[in-house]
C-alpha cells in the first residue's frame, strides 16, 4: 500500500516486514520543506507503533542526493529569537527513537539535514561516491542545537564533526566507510539489493533486544544536554545569518561580518 501525495512529499510503501520511505523532492535535490519535516514526524509515530514493521529503509528519490538539507526559502519568514534547531530536534528525535532497525540508502549528498537524518539511523549504506557534511558556515550561517551536536559526535567522532562544520569540507565516502559511521558502500547497480539483504538479516532477530539496546544507546546520548540558547538565539538572530540566507537565494558569495 502506498501513501497517496504529492511532491515535494514524503512516500511511504510497506512490504512485509519493511517500510520503505523515499524523500520525495528530486527537483531540490531532496531538500526539506517544513510540510516534509512536519510529515517525518507523523510517520515515526505511526511506525513506532506498528509491530507488524520490524525494519525502516530511508532514501532520497533519484540517486543526486539522500537529502541535500532545508529549503532556504523557508528560513526568509523565521521570526526574531526562533530557534529553528529546537523544533527539528523533536522530529529527528522521532526517528531516533523508532524501537525498530532503520537504514539509510545513500546515493549524492547526505548534507545538512540529510546528514543529521542518515546519523538519526541505526545503519547507513552508500555509494562509494556519496559525499557527507554540514557546510553551514560556507553557506547559512546558522547552527546546530546540543542534541544534534551529541548525537553526531557519538557516531561520527568530534574531529570528524568539527572537520564538517568549521572547514566546511564534504567528506566522502570511503573516509566514513573506513570510521564505521558506514555498514558498508555498494556501486548503485547494487545498493538496494544490499539494504535489503541487511534489512531481512535484521528482521529476523529479536525486535525487543533491539528495540531495548538501541533506545538505551539513545537515552544515554541524550542525557543531561546543556542549555545553548543563548548561541543558537545568536546565530540566528546575527546579520551573518540573514545574509547566509540572502545570499544562498540571490546566487552570490556570503559577505560574513561576524555580527
Amino acid at each position: 500500500m502506498t501513501r497517496n501525495s504529492t511532491p515535494p512529499c514524503l512516500d511511504l510503501l510497506f512490504d512485509g516486514p519493511i517500510a520503505r520511505l523515499t524523500f520525495n523532492n528530486p527537483a531540490a535535490r531532496n531538500a526539506m520543506t517544513w510540510p516534509m519535516y512536519e510529515e517525518l514526524k507523523v510517520i515515526c509515530d505511526s511506525l513506532a507503533s506498528n509491530h507488524d514493521i520490524r525494519v525502516v529503509i530511508l532514501r532520497g528519490a533519484g540517486d543526486k542526493a539522500f537529502v541535500s538539507g532545508s529549503d532556504i526559502e523557508q528560513f526568509v519568514a523565521m521570526k526574531k529569537d526562533e530557534a529553528y534547531e529546537v523544533a527539528v530536534d523533536h522530529i529527528f528525535s522521532s526517528l531516533q527513537l523508532l524501537p525498530m532497525p532503520t537504514i539509510a540508502l545513500i546515493e549524492g549528498l547526505a548534507v545538512g539535514s540529510g546528514l543529521l537524518i542518515a546519523t538519526a539511523c541505526d545503519f547507513r549504506i552508500s555509494t562509494p561516491e556519496a559525499r557527507f557534511g554540514i557546510p553551514v558556515a560556507r553557506t547559512l550561517g546558522n547552527c546546530l542545537s546540543p542534541s544534534n551536536l551529541a548525537w553526531i559526535g557519538a557516531h561520527l567522532g568530534i574531529p570528524m564533526v568539527k572537520k564538517m562544520l568549521l572547514t566546511s569540507e564534504l567528506i566522502k565516502a570511503p573516509e566514513l566507510l573506513a570510521t564505521g559511521y558506514l555498514y558498508e558502500t555498494v556501486d548503485a547497480q547494487n545498493i538496494t539489493s544490499a539494504a535489503d539483504a541487511l534489512a531481512h538479516k535484521l528482521a529476523a532477530l529479536a525486535p525487543i533486544t533491539q528495540k531495548a539496546s538501541k533506545l538505551t544507546i539513545a537515552r544515554l546520548l541524550q542525557n543531561n544536554l546543556p542549555d545553548c540558547s543563548d548561541l543558537m538565539r545568536e546565530t540566528y538572530n546575527s546579520q551573518d545569518f540573514k545574509e547566509g540566507v540572502n545570499a544562498f537565494l540571490e546566487g552570490r558569495p556570503p559577505k560574513w561580518l561576524g555580527k
